[in-house]
């Protein structure tokens, strides 16, 4: 017995027959080979004494009952108060358990949720649940939307308090697919997502939504609402699982693990999601639906701030507004407009439809954004425009997206890594949703309205130049309405954001992606009427920004911003107008080159242009008088960026985020090629590798780097495309140049291995196998 963890008290004995003795049912069930499989199978005397004990409070013998009372031909519907009872014994402590952040179940005494899983509750459930799917009776057992709800919320409440439960209930795939047939109740929808929404959340293998019966009618059948919550449960299965450790998000492991070309689970469920009819067109309408905003509304946003802990997600936010619409609409006035001077618990509903609206939005943005990232861009982006998706949105900007009252301070919960404020979040899928859009495509110019189009068509029109194709086949009945266009709202709100806001970092990519791919001066010159390169230099020099993905973001932009645009120079040194600011402006660069290479580049690539322009009295003036130009037309700094850039990375190293440095060192030397100077630039990184003592370590490492180039580029379409648009480079030049590099013939001036001493030289290392 005491292997068991039970010692029977003296008083029980007498109680207990041979029936209920737990050392007659070991032995018969050695004898038969039909021993106990369930905690519940301990007799109920036993587990009534050891109750008082453990403070089970009941649940062992709760189960018992359960079980004895749901065989597979029995009426379920008499099981309903038994389940409801072990619910209200766990229900509390799962809201306990989520508003004081989680804690360690240890930390609580003996968890009742934990008891009920050690029992098999958690199976009996489950077991429960399918009942209807494990028997061949036409007359399937009916089981009433309160009983499925009851049974569904313990499961979540066991999920949310005992580890293991939710990867036990994911381990069964079958029981995942039924879950998604119980959706098409809209009585028991809540529950059945709030679970689902945990489950995949932990699951190993991604689902397929291909697998889920019907799953276009499904989809279909949900109501708006409903709608905007199976998004929580679409952004799990349409992104591509985190990778994890860095080391994994380096270029070589990624080009290792997508020698296999075929689509990722992910993608498969984005294509089933655009096969489904009408899909894109509801995400659009949600994501642009107008809020009935109460006067009074807004003074209450501070107040809700402090649920944000507890309320977990717009699922659980769903079934507190269900209560207190309840509440409120037997007493609540239809004139909105008194709410304002109504009590608070009158005011609250409204208030919250607020909040409300915004976690819908979130979750419905960042399903349109994955779309938008994916391999269907193309078509995702069509139906996008068709269906209005950024005039919409530009409808919201004041009113939703960023209001007047929102605080600029950024929220976050106690832990560092947890999920911002819904309207936090709201601001960043919008941003990150708006730099998907525009970003190296044509459709970026419907976030400009019509005279801001005519704009465009004017500047080009003042330079001489012709409009882009892009510019000229907009369709202008998709473009924004009203005297703002989205681009021009979103500069308004960036230049008033404090310095180290995080939303500068988000504006700031929304505000790049327009300007990204291939150089539009027009484009650069409507962002430079409005103030934006005096805006970014006083963020870099004057306003003590510290943060470095701010700094990069704007570093970025400010590239794109000033790329081969002699009046960007021009107006740049008139805002440097002394030493010291141009010296805290090069310490910035200098400080971290990963963050700022992209303006180098751009500076390097606009002085090589601007020197064959020399006939151009404008350009000769720039040249003369800017501070910037003049410190990049120095060869020695330009070679010192160039030693900086190749020594900060190495190929077991390279990321997407720094892989730009390789890129911009390319630049620096495929201009010396043009010049024919190469050669002489080589040679200066051999003498620079002696003075500094490590003869040939740069030098193989720009070898090896440029080999894994060849790898990484000659077979990407997208990539290649980017770097010839962003330099004005042919892409053949870059592959000419990479060649010409890395030639075996040690008797060429322009091969690397020329330049390295036989004893020092290490060119054969193969970094490249798997």
């Amino acid at each position: 017995m005491a292997t068991l963890g039970f010692q029977t008290p003296r008083s029980g004995r007498s109680r207990m027959g041979a029936s209920e003795n737990i050392v007659s049912r070991i032995r018969h069930g050695q004898i038969t080979g039909r021993g106990m499989s369930r905690g519940t199978q301990i007799p109920e005397a036993l587990l009534q004494e050891r109750d008082k004990r453990a403070r089970w409070v009941g649940i062992p013998v709760l189960l018992q009952k359960l079980y004895k009372s749901s065989h597979p031909n029995s009426d379920l519907s008499q099981i309903h108060g038994v389940v409801k009872e072990l619910s209200s014994l766990l229900s509390m402590e799962a809201m306990t358990f989520v508003t004081e952040d989680r804690k360690n179940t240890q930390e609580l005494a003996s968890p009742n949720t934990y008891t009920f899983d050690l029992f098999g509750g958690v199976d009996l459930l489950v077991d429960i649940l399918m009942r209807p799917t494990l028997t061949a009776q036409k007359k399937k057992p009916s089981m009433s939307d309160d009983l499925v709800k009851d049974c569904l919320s313990v499961l979540y409440n066991c999920c949310i308090c005992t580890e293991g439960v939710t990867k036990s209930l994911a381990s069964r795939n079958d029981f995942v697919l039924y879950l998604f047939t119980l959706m098409t109740n809209k009585k028991t929808f809540l529950q059945t997502a709030t679970l689902i929404e945990d489950i995949l959340g932990v699951k190993k293998e991604m689902i397929q939504l291909e697998d889920i019966a019907d799953l276009p009618s499904l989809v279909q059948s949900f109501d708006q609402q409903q709608l905007a919550n199976f998004c929580r449960i679409l952004s799990i299965t349409i992104s591509e699982p985190d990778l994890g450790n860095d080391d994994k998000h380096t270029l070589l492991v990624k080009n290792t693990q997508q020698k296999n070309m075929s689509p990722s689970r992910a993608e498969v469920n984005q294509v089933a999601l655009l096969n489904i009819p009408g899909f894109i067109e509801r995400l659009c309408k949600l994501a642009t639906r107008k809020v009935s905003e109460a006067t009074g509304a807004s003074n209450f946003l501070q107040e809700l701030e402090d649920w944000y802990a507890w309320l977990d997600n717009a699922l659980v936010l769903d079934a507190l507004m269900q209560m207190t619409t309840e509440e409120h609409s037997s007493t609540e006035s239809s004139d909105e407009s008194t709410l304002a001077t109504s009590p608070l618990r009158h005011r609250l509903p409204q208030s919250m439809k607020i909040v409300h609206e915004i976690m819908y939005k979130v979750e419905v943005l960042y399903v349109l954004c994955v779309l938008l990232m994916g391999r269907q861009r193309t078509q995702v982006h069509k139906m996008l425009a068709e269906f209005r998706l950024i005039p919409g949105l530009n409808n919201l900007f004041d009113k939703l997206i960023w209001r007047k009252q929102t605080s600029n301070r950024v929220l976050h919960g106690q832990n560092q890594n947890c999920d911002c404020s819904p309207e936090i979040s709201f601001k960043i899928q919008f941003l990150r949703l708006l730099q998907s859009f525009s970003d190296h495509h044509e459709n970026k110019y419907l976030l400009l309205n019509s005279q801001e189009l005519n704009e465009l068509s004017a500047i080009c029109q003042k330079a001489d130049i012709p409009e882009v194709e892009a510019l000229a086949n907009t369709d202008r009945s998709l473009v924004c309405d009203g005297k703002k266009g989205l681009l021009t709202r979103l500069l308004g709100v960036m230049k008033k954001e404090p310095p180290d806001s995080s939303f500068r970092f988000w504006q700031a990519r929304a505000v790049e992606s327009f300007l990204r791919g291939a150089t539009s001066y027009a484009d650069q010159i409507f962002l430079l009427k409005r103030g934006l390169l005096e805006h970014i230099l006083f963020c870099i020099i004057d306003s003590g920004c510290k943060s470095r993905d701010v700094l990069q973001s704007y570093f970025d932009l400010l590239g794109e911003l000033m790329k081969f645009n002699i009046d960007a120079f021009k107006r740049f040194n008139k805002y440097v107008n002394t030493e010291e600011k141009f010296q805290i402006f090069l310490n910035q660069i200098n400080s971290s080159l990963v963050d700022s290479n992209m303006l180098v580049r751009c500076i390097v690539l606009s002085l090589d242009r601007f020197e064959s322009q020399t006939d151009d009295v404008k350009v000769v003036e720039v040249l003369s008088e800017c501070c910037l130009l003049s410190y990049m037309s120095h060869v020695e700094n330009r070679l010192s960026l160039l030693f900086r850039l190749i020594n900060i990375i190495n190929v077991q190293t390279l990321t997407q985020e720094n892989v730009s440095c390789l890129n911009t060192s390319l630049v620096v030397l495929m201009l010396a090629r043009r010049r024919g100077k190469l050669s002489f630039y080589l040679n200066a990184l051999r003498e620079k590798e002696y003075s500094e003592r490590y003869p040939g370590c740069l030098l193989n490492n720009f070898h090896q780097l440029l080999r894994f180039w060849q790898r990484h580029y000659l077979n990407k379409d997208k990539d290649s495309t980017c770097l010839e648009n962003s330099s004005c480079i042919p892409f053949s030049y870059w592959k000419e140049t990479v060649s010409v590099l890395l030639s075996p013939d040690q008797t060429s001036p322009c091969a690397i291995s020329s330049y390295i001493d036989e004893v020092y030289m290490d060119l054969d290392t193969d970094f490249l196998e798997d």
